[in-house]
């Protein structure tokens, strides 16, 4: 693999995150090219000017952490967020109206692929895969799916739970490839590398530079 920097999205979220920090996250993103970077909408808009000729996509989450908002609230954080530069919105399914087996979340993802789509951007969607057993899981996917997501994404990794290959196989099996895996919660590069043979198109990390670091010297 010669582009394992393509695989990763590097996160930047915790509570006591300063400016230094972001700094630095920002430099480190155009020194290794990943395919993205996940921060709160708080800081998109420094992020994405600077990130602006690197190539690097911003990607902003909407509904972060429980998906508990209102669909206009979300719709409304997805604006605002591209307004300010986002190229990509990871949105937080309503996972509360999925388990009280609503049809909201399909509701929900299709208005915000629509707000997404008309700008150009391209809508994430995280599902929290270990709360559902398998056959909730590849439902989830399949809702995602025909609601017009580009990329579903395992967890927003706040949990303790973290993806497994098991859970990436049940997901791509029901998938049509024109929707992309991201599997987050690595902490590893070992791990990484055996979420990417297990099917992810993407590994959403906040060791991203470390990994790629252990990544070059395994490979020099």
């Amino acid at each position: 693999m010669n582009n394992f920097n393509r695989f990763l999205e590097a996160e930047l979220l915790h509570p006591r995150m300063n400016g230094n920090e972001v700094e630095t996250f920002i430099q480190e993103a155009i020194q290794n090219l990943v395919i993205s970077c996940l921060i709160p909408s708080f800081w998109v808009k420094k992020v994405a000017r600077e990130l602006q000729e690197s190539g690097v996509q911003v990607s902003a989450y909407v509904g972060y952490p429980f998906g508990f908002q209102d669909t206009a609230t979300k719709a409304f954080e997805a604006k605002e967020a591209i307004r300010q530069g986002a190229d990509e919105i990871d949105l937080v399914w309503s996972q509360t109206a999925f388990h009280s087996g609503m049809n909201w979340p399909k509701i929900e993802i299709a208005q915000l692929s629509k707000i997404c789509h008309e700008e150009g951007k391209l809508l994430k969607v995280t599902i929290e895969a270990a709360f559902l057993s398998d056959h909730q899981l590849q439902e989830a996917c399949l809702i995602c799916q025909d609601a017009g997501a580009d990329f579903i994404k395992t967890t927003t990794g706040i949990y303790t739970q973290k993806t497994n290959t098991h859970q990436l196989v049940k997901m791509r099996s029901v998938l049509s490839s024109n929707v992309g895996l991201i599997a987050a919660g690595s902490a590893d590069l070992e791990e990484s590398l055996l979420l990417i043979k297990a099917g992810a198109d993407r590994v959403c990390t906040a060791s991203a530079f470390l990994q790629l670091k252990n990544w070059r010297s395994k490979t020099a």
